[in-house]
């Protein structure tokens, strides 16, 4: 069965700035596009605004519909929209969905707006993770990977070193669980993927991950069942108990407002924090994600190269691609991801150590955190994608099993074991009706 048929049962069951010319300077663009984006806050949301307003007024025939999406919703509305025909001509899209998007004959190839920015400026690893039988699909837009996040100040006061493995973790949220702090929220939200982002950190860095070889799902293995059985020990003991139900902003509000003494997320926590409790900002910092043994390895963990996307359906694709482009003039480019900085780390080369990018306040003043986020982003990869690019591992997060699993285990009393094989029974059904 294809995945659009799957879809329907998913719905069912819940630089220099002159170097980029190419299209944009084409004087007979005519035309009308949609733009489909998940920038919801505002400062990179005005950015992408700006540059359809200044692409309008150089390209007077040219109008562009911007339409803007939670990523949740997103997922929602591309999938439910795709049969009839009622999608964008270009959108962001999460590195999961591509792979989707993909196999249902969405995309269009980008092979020739990736040469015409500069194909060696991105990592091949971004690249790849959109890239099927040669051809391309998706264009990186920016980077980050998950870390931990601290507060220094309790650690200090409680005379805390930072945790470096899994049971360290625990026993520093258990003493920080006190005056209104909760030591480390663990959210299973069911429309959200943050349990199986939780769930995949602690495998990953036993060096495992919850697919195997074969593209099957593994939630019964040793590895798989000890982090399980961490994070419900982990719920009991150091989370509210309403984080059964957090989605991936719940869970970063309780850190941006100073309630939870640790929190796995990307640099966008610095912004979260300015906004909410501004007088906390100099007591955050990141670390890497803890190792079940000290001398373990360094592992790759997740890592998210947020893409660009033109679809299939789009009568004006050359439109598309000559906005794509203006993205990636450096000047607009380093505002774009200043927006919201240390939160989205540059996709091209050579961005990060330009001064206009580098001599930000906040990102010198977040110099370590964004060192160690750099660090995990070349490590890691796409949840599920430790084997490639593949459907499977875009259904691991946007399928919300894993997160169903750890609500009847903590709900129901449900033996982990027991849920894991359920679980794991409706995934590789899921996995068959794409790849049989």
């Amino acid at each position: 069965m294809k995945l659009k048929s799957l879809l329907t049962v998913g719905a069912s069951v819940v630089l220099s700035s002159s170097i980029f010319s190419g299209y944009a300077l084409a004087a007979d663009l005519t035309g009308n596009i949609t733009v489909w984006h998940s920038f919801t806050q505002g400062p990179r949301l005005e950015v992408i605004q700006e540059a359809a307003n200044e692409f309008m007024k150089e390209h007077p025939k040219v109008k562009i519909k911007i339409e803007t999406f939670s990523w949740n919703d997103f997922y929602t509305k591309w999938t439910t929209g795709f049969a009839s025909g009622n999608v964008p001509d270009m959108s962001t899209a999460l590195p999961n969905q591509v792979v989707e998007m993909i196999n249902v004959g969405a995309l269009l190839p980008i092979n020739d707006l990736i040469d015409k920015i500069g194909r060696d400026k991105f990592s091949k690893a971004a690249i790849s993770e959109g890239t099927v039988d040669r051809n391309n699909y998706s264009l990186p837009l920016y980077s980050h990977a998950q870390v931990m996040w601290i507060r220094k100040d309790l650690l200090k006061k409680h005379n805390l070193e930072v945790p470096k493995t899994w049971d360290e973790l625990y026993h520093a949220a258990k003493v920080l669980t006190k005056d209104g702090v909760y030591g480390l929220s663990v959210p299973m939200g069911t429309n959200d993927f943050i349990a199986t982002r939780f769930l995949n950190l602690y495998v990953r860095s036993g060096g495992g991950s919850l697919l195997t070889k074969d593209l099957k799902a593994d939630l019964t293995s040793p590895l798989a069942q000890e982090g399980i059985k961490y994070w419900v020990k982990m719920y009991k003991e150091t989370s509210p108990k309403d984080s059964i139900n957090y989605d991936v902003l719940k869970q970063a509000t309780l850190y941006y407002q100073g309630k939870t003494a640790f929190d796995f997320n990307s640099g966008f926590q610095i912004g979260g924090v300015k906004t909410n409790t501004p007088q906390l900002l100099g007591e955050i910092d990141a670390y890497p994600v803890p190792k079940i043994h000290a001398n373990d390895p360094d592992r790759g963990l997740e890592t998210a190269n947020i893409p660009l996307v033109v679809w299939k359906t789009s009568k004006h694709p050359e439109i598309s691609k000559a906005f794509i482009e203006t993205l990636y003039q450096k000047d607009r480019y380093i505002k774009f991801l200043q927006s919201v900085p240390v939160g989205m780390l540059p996709a091209i080369k050579g961005i990060s150590s330009d001064p206009a990018y580098a001599n930000n306040p906040m990102i010198k003043q977040f110099s370590h955190a964004e060192k160690v986020i750099a660090e995990a982003v070349d490590k890691g990869t796409a949840i599920g994608y430790e084997h490639g690019p593949t459907v499977q591992g875009g259904l691991l997060t946007n399928q919300h099993i894993i997160e169903a699993m750890f609500q009847d285990i903590v709900a129901n009393g449900t033996d982990p074991m027991v849920a894991a094989k359920k679980a794991e029974k409706q995934l590789n059904e899921l996995f068959e009706m794409v790849a049989p």
